[in-house]
């Protein structure tokens, strides 16, 4: 049974086709970073010169560790999520990429950024032989999603749905406030701001759950909505996100 709140996304070539024409005319053919032609958002070139995630990393947080092992902080103080992988180092030029996405409307960056994410993943749980059973985008405040006029986490989610056949739960989770913005913030700072920050009603019991978001940082606001989603009985949550942060914020 599929949880309310949540779809199929079903893949749809025509409309991929389609997509693909009006990227070549929305870009001009030219790379999003280096403006030569290319018949991607980014040429090829470009995308070899992206920083990868490390390939040694705790497979909880993601965070690089010399064997890619559990990382101490995670051993310290488990978080409420499982594992977490991601396709890239949140530095140059992802940086510029995912910003473009978020806050200016570069959607078919993000979705190119997304085939990077799914391929990683793929390699992963092809390994693992597990498979999610629900993708939950993080969730933004109504005014905030008023204000922007889109979800970027939703915008990633929509083509890995859709190329994993896994049903996409974007009304799932509720935020219930608009929080201060995170990046200024001390690590418990982050943690009080986002307290009890997220909802969900629905039953998830024994769902493996994945939920997407563009950059991690000190992780609370994934831990946060991990926490909402076992509480209503998820039995797994993974993050897969377009990019970690190399270190921790300070003031742990």
């Amino acid at each position: 049974m599929i949880p309310d709140g949540t779809r199929l996304v079903k893949p749809a070539p025509r409309l991929l086709a389609g997509l693909g024409r009006a990227l070549k005319r929305a870009f001009g053919q030219d790379c999003f970073l280096c403006g030569q032609p290319t018949q991607a958002p980014v040429c090829p070139g470009c995308a070899r010169d992206l920083p990868a995630a490390p390939a040694n990393a705790c497979p909880i947080c993601a965070l690089a560790t010399p064997d890619g092992s559990t990382c101490g902080r995670c051993l310290a103080r488990a978080p409420a999520f499982d594992a977490t992988q991601s396709a890239f180092s949140y530095a140059y030029p992802v940086d510029g990429l995912i910003q473009a996405g978020k806050y200016h409307a570069a959607f078919p960056v993000l979705s190119w950024l997304a085939q990077y994410l799914s391929a990683r993943c793929l390699a992963h749980y092809r390994d693992s032989g597990s498979n999610p059973d629900l993708i939950v985008p993080m969730p933004l405040h109504a005014a905030r999603l008023r204000e922007r006029g889109y979800n970027q986490a939703t915008l990633l989610a929509l083509p890995l749905a859709a190329r994993w056949q896994v049903p996409l739960a974007d009304t799932l989770v509720t935020r219930l406030f608009d929080t201060a913005p995170q990046s200024r913030l001390s690590l418990p700072a982050r943690r009080r701001n986002l307290r009890g920050a997220f909802a969900c009603s629905t039953d998830l019991s024994g769902r493996h759950v994945v939920v997407i978001d563009d950059v991690m940082t000190s992780g609370t606001s994934l831990d946060e909505l991990a926490m909402s989603l076992k509480r209503c009985g998820a039995a797994r949550v993974d993050n897969w996100v377009l990019a970690r942060t190399p270190a921790l914020p300070s003031g742990r």
